[in-house]
């Protein structure tokens, strides 16, 4: 089969072929001129920078925290420093200290030590010293409040609170009337003392065991409830006030106060003081004057 081309349809293919390639030649012109314009502008970079000329280096102008170098007219090089923009900011960041601190007051302690492991944000805010001094007069006591402890107040309120536990384990063992327990928890050595409800006075860490020993074997188990303690703690050193409320004996409640030693990373306790609460109509001033041998 033989086909027939028109002259028309030559001819205008012929000019769709020529004006293709003129572009194409164009477009490769325009290339190769853009690749030598960039090299050029590189290398007189490149050469600004080596011989310290007027070129100098763009400021940062974001809100980031990063440090940029900027070569001054004579060039010499000074550090700019741009600060972390305020739109940059968290609603906890831009909450001013007393408001933080406020809001995590209502925070138990559980809670706050949860709160200081989210991320480092909250690490900052749950660590104030502000937020665990009112945590610490929320659970315990306001009558420290003039006190600035060694190694801040979130140190103070956990050695206060281990004091709280040990102390309270104490009179578990009274219940429990585990003498075991009882010389796990005295610290042995000899300057310890012991001085019961009765008066009685035991010093020495075997002369103390002893007494308890047969305060338990004596008779039935005693129910107590332990009221008003409070606290205080030093590096080496705590002690304990509170008041003893003994169901079967009509003498009263008792004053008690009981100190506690830091000994090879342990709390032990080395002095255990009982005495009996006189109701305030007794303390009278002729009370006074026998007490102290006045008459």
């Amino acid at each position: 089969m033989e086909i027939v081309l028109s002259e028309d349809f030559s001819s205008v293919s012929l000019f769709v072929a020529v004006v293709a390639t003129a572009c194409c030649c164009v477009f490769a012109l325009w290339s190769l001129r853009s690749f030598s314009l960039s090299n050029s502008v590189f290398r007189r970079s490149r050469r600004s920078d080596g011989f310290g000329g007027s070129m100098a280096k763009k400021n940062c102008c974001c809100s980031c925290s990063c440090e940029s170098s900027v070569v001054g007219v004579n060039g010499e090089k000074t550090e700019r420093r741009t600060a972390l923009g305020s739109e940059g900011a968290s609603m906890m960041e831009q909450l001013v200290p007393e408001i933080t601190t406020h809001a995590l007051s209502y925070l138990d302690y559980p809670s706050l030590c949860r709160l200081s492991m989210t991320n480092s944000l909250m690490r900052r805010a749950a660590n104030d010293d502000n937020a665990w001094k009112a945590l610490y007069h929320k659970d315990f006591t306001v009558e420290q409040d003039n006190v600035t402890p060694l190694n801040g107040w979130k140190a103070y309120y956990a050695a206060t609170r281990a004091i709280m536990n040990i102390n309270a384990e104490f009179y578990n063992i009274i219940r429990e009337r585990s003498l075991q327990a009882m010389r796990r928890l005295w610290l042995q050595a000899d300057y310890v003392k012991c001085v019961h409800g009765s008066g009685e006075l035991f010093s020495g860490y075997d002369a103390v065991l002893e007494s308890w020993r047969m305060s338990f074997t004596l008779g039935p188990g005693i129910a107590f409830q332990i009221r008003d303690v409070r606290v205080r703690v030093l590096t080496e050193m705590a002690w304990v006030t509170m008041q003893a409320f003994v169901d079967v004996i009509e003498a009263g409640p008792f004053h008690v106060t009981n100190v506690f030693e830091f000994d090879k990373g342990q709390w032990y306790m080395v002095h255990h003081h009982c005495s009996v609460m006189l109701p305030d109509a007794e303390v009278d001033h002729q009370n006074w004057q026998v007490m102290f041998g006045l008459q």
